[in-house]
């Protein structure tokens, strides 16, 4: 942070106007200029960060938005960068103190068994866990020294359609939740051989004109009525599917 306080995205985009909360609570910190690495969360009632409510909250509660700042980059014109990760962080605590309502809060790490740590997320169907090397200097991007494990689950939905990615043209199926017929979301075809076949000859078979989800981005679908089950990967942690594969039809 600096005299004019900015909310940065990684592709150096300024934010502030979407986080006010934040940028009024950097405002506040004891320094004349910071740069500050954390990630913006809005949280349920059981304090659980909620991917899929960050969007909505920009829009219409933005004060709701919570940093948790996790390193120290530059601190009153020092860079910091070259010290390590213990250093940096006891650094940020000594920031940040202990304000409980403040829009920016210390990410505190848990010092201990990852295996463990990483097992209680998944039963708790968290996104995953980073892990840091304490005595690492900073290094931008990822490295051996920072690591991002993500959770997976497996889930059944029902294939509404298929469309093609945007950058690769990949065949993606459109999936909705099997009760209700919500909309989930889009995952890669991962199936092979055979299985692939019967897919495709499924949709085929069951293609319909009907437009099931007009909220729906995609504008390339072809569509087909919703008598396909598949099994599919996803990231955990997430109301819509994120990071997902077709991985198996039901029930084959």
């Amino acid at each position: 942070m600096s005299a004019a306080k900015r909310v940065s995205l990684r592709n150096g985009h300024d934010w502030s106007d979407r986080y006010p909360g934040i940028v009024r609570a950097a405002a506040g910190l004891r320094c004349n200029s910071a740069i500050i690495d954390g990630e913006a969360v809005v949280q349920d009632e059981n304090g659980v960060s909620k991917f899929e409510a960050l969007g909505s909250a920009i829009r219409r509660h933005p004060h709701s938005i919570i940093l948790y700042a996790f390193d120290l980059l530059h601190l009153d014109g020092k860079d910091l960068r070259q010290e390590t990760l213990f250093e940096r962080r006891a650094g940020l605590k000594n920031l940040i103190g202990d304000d409980a309502h403040s829009r920016i809060q210390f990410s505190d790490e848990f010092d201990g068994d990852g295996a463990a740590l990483f097992k209680a997320c998944a039963e708790q169907e968290l996104e995953g866990i980073v892990s840091k090397h304490s005595l690492a200097p900073y290094r931008s991007g990822r490295s051996r020294t920072w690591l991002k494990t993500k959770c997976f689950t497996e889930s059944t939905f029902v294939v509404v359609g298929t469309d093609r990615d945007r950058k690769t043209g990949a065949l993606m199926a459109l999936l909705a939740h099997t009760e209700g017929l919500k909309y989930a979301g889009t995952a890669f075809i991962t199936l092979s051989g055979d299985e692939r076949k019967e897919f495709l000859g499924e949709v085929e078979r069951l293609t319909t004109s009907w437009g099931a989800f007009k909220s729906s981005r995609s504008t390339d679908v072809k569509w087909c009525q919703p008598g396909l089950r598949v099994r599919v990967k996803h990231l955990a942690g997430s109301k819509t599917l994120r990071h997902a594969t077709v991985r198996a039809l039901e029930g084959r």
